[in-house]
């Protein structure tokens, strides 16, 4: 970490709903990604959070005694916290106060790089901070109303703090649907351009940082950000992809997906997932070197289910299995290795094979005079050969299966 990044403490509250030590691991991970050092770790089994301030009186002080003694500048909760919770907290720890959720939000506020990806983002943090003003505390005092004098001596009627605050997020969350709902009609346009040239479309999906960006540059030559952090890719990336049988396709890199993403996220990206419920094939992707892996996987599967992509076929890819780590995978499951070419033949040809009923390799002969037959296999397919004859043109090549039907009569 460099000198200037923020120090922070973690706390969790173990009710049992999931495992707190790989739940905190990963708050570690988010807090890192957004540039911070973590200190310190606290945690406490609880039957149920505590309602006032999440955490118990002791460890509550024992919190405040680490920050002071760590210098810790903010304390992050691995659960989601209401307006009044952080107020308490903030107050006995006498340091800012963020939970999961706030984290993640301020993640994806620093890396959407698109305008669609801004506007997503604000909204999701906005949906998030109005049922929370209540507590959120000084900033939301009352202003003055109306009337003279010096001081602000006087408190009319006007319009509290709270109040003007909630109109104004109302507002701007309306403001934000309608400017997303623009971006979906030229995301839809765009998907029937696709879908018009026939091109199938291949969608990697899965867990944040298990190398699907740097798998997106492997097959496409393509030039995607790439990072060892979570949340490094927020917008989807389309790029070109020509299979084995010469078939082209579309590969399309999506946002990853984290344990206990928060709804409002999940609603504002919804446009940006669903590539994954318009796709031909879907890729799964996960870390073979990461010991929770399947867990990845139910939790990708998770969020697919939702997006009700259940019955697009998917192929299950563990990625990253060049690692001296590497964990024991599904016998159908393709093993693959971006950074070393490792599994990437297979995954094309079993790409080949799920698309197969698209395309047909076909053997033509076509007459001088019917030549502008050959256009669909020129611009929808691949020409592999192509020999001038004295009864005309012979032509080898992929077609897609919508295009057999142009060749009646010709085929040898």
């Amino acid at each position: 970490m460099t000198d200037e990044a923020i120090r922070v403490i973690l706390f969790g509250v173990d009710c049992g709903e999931y495992d707190m030590d790989k739940s905190m691991d990963e708050l570690e991970a988010l807090a890192q990604a957004n540039g911070m050092e973590v200190v310190a770790q606290i945690t406490q089994k609880r039957d149920k959070p505590e309602g006032a301030t999440c955490i118990g009186e002791g460890k509550l002080y024992e919190g405040k005694l680490t920050a002071h003694n760590l210098y810790a500048e903010c304390a992050i909760f691995d659960c989601e916290l209401t307006g009044s919770q952080i107020r308490n907290l903030e107050q006995a720890l006498e340091i800012p106060v963020i939970d999961r959720t706030m984290l993640i939000l301020e993640i994806f506020a620093g890396r959407a790089v698109t305008n669609e990806g801004k506007l997503q983002t604000e909204l999701a943090e906005l949906q998030y901070r109005l049922p929370r003003l209540a507590g959120l505390g000084e900033s939301l005092s009352r202003q003055g109303g109306g009337g003279a004098g010096g001081g602000g001596a006087r408190r009319g009627a006007g319009e509290s703090k709270l109040e003007y605050d909630r109109r104004h997020i109302r507002h701007r969350v309306t403001f934000l649907k309608e400017k997303l709902a623009e971006t979906e009609k030229r995301r839809a346009e765009t998907r029937r351009a696709r879908e018009k040239s026939g091109d199938p479309v291949i969608a990697l999906v899965g867990y944040t940082n298990v190398g699907k960006s740097s798998l997106l540059n492997a097959l496409c030559g393509a030039e995607v950000q790439e990072a060892d952090m979570l949340f490094a890719t927020l917008d989807p990336t389309a790029r070109k992809l020509t299979l084995p049988s010469g078939l082209p396709s579309i590969a399309v890199d999506t946002v990853g997906f984290v344990s206990r993403l928060p709804h409002s996220l999940v609603e504002a990206f919804k446009s940006t997932l669903e590539e994954a419920a318009f796709a031909d094939v879907i890729v799964r992707v996960c870390d073979a070197s990461d010991p929770e892996s399947a867990r990845q996987l139910d939790i990708t599967d998770a969020v697919l289910t939702e997006l009700g992509c259940d019955n697009i076929p998917k192929l299950t890819v563990y990625n990253k299995c060049d690692k001296t780590n590497a964990m024991p995978f599904m016998p159908d499951a393709i093993c693959t290795s971006a950074k070393t070419g490792k599994g990437l033949d297979e995954l094309l040809e079993k790409l080949d094979k799920a698309l197969s009923e698209r395309v047909r390799r076909v053997k033509v002969l076509l007459p001088y005079d019917k030549l502008s037959l050959a256009a669909p296999m020129r611009t929808r397919g691949t020409v592999l050969t192509e020999e001038y004859r004295d009864d005309g043109v012979y032509l080898e090549g992929i077609i897609k299966a919508i295009d057999v039907h142009v060749f009646e009569g010709y085929y040898i």
